[in-house]
C-alpha cells in the first residue's frame, strides 16, 4: 500500500505538497480537509487502506462518517489477488463516497471468525458501524459500485 494508514481517531496521510503527516478523523472523512502545516488542500482518500488489527477495523467502522467497502483477503489467494486492482479502482473512483479498506483474514483470524468470513474474497460493506452487506467471489470494479450502491440504498 501506500502512505494512507489507520490509527484509533482516524487516517493519517502525507501532505502532497510538504510531506508532512496529517489525520484525517473518521467523523470528517469527506469532508474538505487541509494540512495542519502548509495549509494545501488534503484530497479525499482514494486508495484502499490496509487494517492492520481487529481493534482498529471496529473504530473505522464504527466512527466512519463515510460508508466503508471492506476486502476481506489473503495473500495466498488467486482470486482475491485478481479482485484486488479492481477494489483499488473503486478507493480511485469514489474517493470522498466511500472509504476501502483491505482486511488480511491470515492476519486478523480472529475478526474474520467473528464475522463468519468462510470465503475469499468477500466484500462487505458497513453503513454508520452496521454491516448492511456483503457477497463472496471476485468481479470487476463496476459489478462493486453497483453492490456498494444497492447496500446503501437499502441501508437508507
Amino acid at each position: 500500500m501506500s502512505g494512507l494508514h489507520v490509527d484509533a481517531r482516524g487516517l493519517i496521510t502525507t501532505c502532497p505538497s510538504c510531506g508532512a503527516a496529517n489525520r484525517l478523523p473518521f467523523a470528517h472523512l469527506g469532508q474538505p480537509t487541509r494540512c495542519g502545516k502548509c495549509h494545501t488542500d488534503i484530497g479525499a482518500p482514494t486508495e484502499p487502506v490496509e487494517v492492520p488489527s481487529t481493534a482498529l477495523f471496529d473504530a473505522l467502522v464504527l466512527s466512519s462518517r463515510l460508508p466503508v467497502l471492506v476486502d476481506f483477503w489473503a495473500e495466498w489467494c488467486g482470486p482475491c489477488r485478481m479482485v484486488a486492482p479492481q477494489v483499488a479502482l473503486v478507493a480511485q473512483r469514489n474517493g470522498g463516497r466511500l472509504l476501502v479498506a483491505k482486511v488480511d483474514t491470515d492476519a486478523l483470524g480472529d475478526l474474520s471468525a467473528r464475522l463468519g468470513i468462510r470465503s475469499i474474497p468477500t466484500l462487505a460493506v458497513f453503513d454508520r458501524g452496521d454491516l448492511v452487506a456483503r457477497t463472496a467471489g471476485a468481479m470487476p470494479a463496476d459489478r462493486i459500485e453497483a453492490f456498494v450502491r444497492d447496500a446503501i440504498a437499502d441501508g437508507d
